[in-house]
């Protein structure tokens, strides 16, 4: 079992970032998932998470995610621990560095739950965090 750390951003719009992912990963290619990635031996899950947002988007926090959760979920390779990070910022899609998959961009939640094409652990967690509390306190 491998762990994950995963983050979603929320803008002013209540919209979430979210990664169109490119052919070249194990899990999930061409799907649409969640900012993040492993948690390396020796590093705790939220170290991880502020890593990974940096490695994966540019942006570098000092400090404000929260966690939202940890779940099981299942890849059709191995069953994973994800626990996924938020956070509210007024950012915008430009605001956002791309260094991994195809794009990263804030996505309307209707259209996430809808109509794209997710990732394992993003079909789980998606529709639980957007009917959460946490979400609608982050919402405008």
């Amino acid at each position: 079992m491998q762990r994950f750390a995963s983050i979603i951003v929320v803008d002013a719009r209540g919209w979430i970032l979210l990664q169109e992912r490119d052919q070249h990963p194990v899990i999930d290619p061409e799907k649409w998932g969640f900012v993040g990635g492993h948690v390396e031996d020796g590093e705790g899950v939220e170290p991880a998470a502020y890593r990974e947002l940096a490695e994966e988007t540019g942006l570098r926090l000092d400090g404000g995610l929260e966690s939202a959760g940890v779940f099981e979920v299942r890849h059709g390779v191995s069953d994973d621990t994800v626990e996924l990070f938020v956070v509210r910022l007024d950012l915008a899609d430009d605001d956002i560095d791309c260094q991994e998959g195809r794009q990263i961009v804030f996505v309307d939640p209707h259209r996430a739950r809808h109509d794209l094409d997710l990732t394992a652990s993003a079909a789980l967690i998606i529709p639980v965090f957007l009917d959460s509390d946490l979400y609608r306190s982050m919402r405008p």
